[in-house]
């Protein structure tokens, strides 16, 4: 478990480490580097570098937090990546099931992954787990559909890094959407029509907007402001995170 500073949720929390590219939002994957950076540092559960690693020790941290929190699930993986057993999933998932005054946030790339685990019967969704996927341009917007037909109870599409517009986006089921730019040594831009875009197709579609940045060699500099204020639209909270 690890503080955040990223803008849309609290902590993080790593089940599995190490991931593979599949699409163009994966080319300057932030974790790949992180954790080669932490590897070269002797932490132990980085000792594989970006390779693939499940990590069981941590599935009894989530017990601890006694507070509400929102938790990143996977910051530096992807618990839906092929080599991940579905068996370690369902380990995951037994934990946020019995966890419900947090709400976790589970990010794909491999939607198709968690419809089939879930038309098979293998997960068990309940009302804090919060799935999304990644949609980084037009190219990849079929994961939007394949999101829509599992049985999660809040879904969300995460639009970064945005290195393309998605104009007609179905978001038929959608709870919320995240947009943000790519940051780091060689950022693709990001064009302010595309996010305003977004926005209103939230707005239409009654869909929660978060915009978290517009990124650039220097985020910090660039802010997080869209049309003059910031956007930090959330879905509902489930009732046991509330009670808290």
């Amino acid at each position: 478990m690890a503080q955040s500073s990223i803008e849309w949720t609290e902590l993080t929390w790593n089940p599995v480490t190490g991931c593979t590219k599949v699409s163009q939002g994966c080319k300057f994957c932030y974790a790949e580097v992180m954790s080669k950076r932490l590897q070269a540092m002797g932490l132990d559960k980085y000792k594989n570098g970006f390779k693939v690693t499940i990590h069981p020790e941590t599935l009894d941290e989530p017990y601890k937090w006694k507070k509400s929190r929102v938790v990143f699930v996977n910051s530096m993986s992807d618990l839906f990546h092929p080599q991940v057993p579905v068996k370690f999933i369902q380990e995951v998932f037994h934990v946020m099931n019995e966890n419900r005054h947090h709400v976790f946030q589970v990010l794909t790339k491999r939607p198709e992954l968690v419809l089939e685990y879930d038309q098979k019967g293998l997960l068990n969704w309940s009302d804090n787990i919060w799935m999304g996927t990644s949609v980084e341009d037009e190219r990849v917007m079929e994961r939007i559909e394949i999101l829509q037909k599992t049985k999660a109870k809040t879904k969300f599409l995460s639009c970064e890094p945005l290195i393309g517009p998605l104009r007609g986006m179905p978001l038929a089921g959608m709870d919320w959407v995240i947009v943000g730019g790519e940051s780091g040594h060689r950022p693709r831009p990001m064009k302010p029509e595309w996010v305003i875009d977004i926005k209103e197709q939230c707005e239409k579609a009654g869909v929660a907007f978060f915009f978290k940045q517009w990124g650039g060699r220097n985020k910090k500099k660039n802010g997080r402001e869209l049309l003059d204020q910031t956007w930090d639209e959330l879905p509902q909270m489930p009732e046991a995170f509330m009670e808290v």
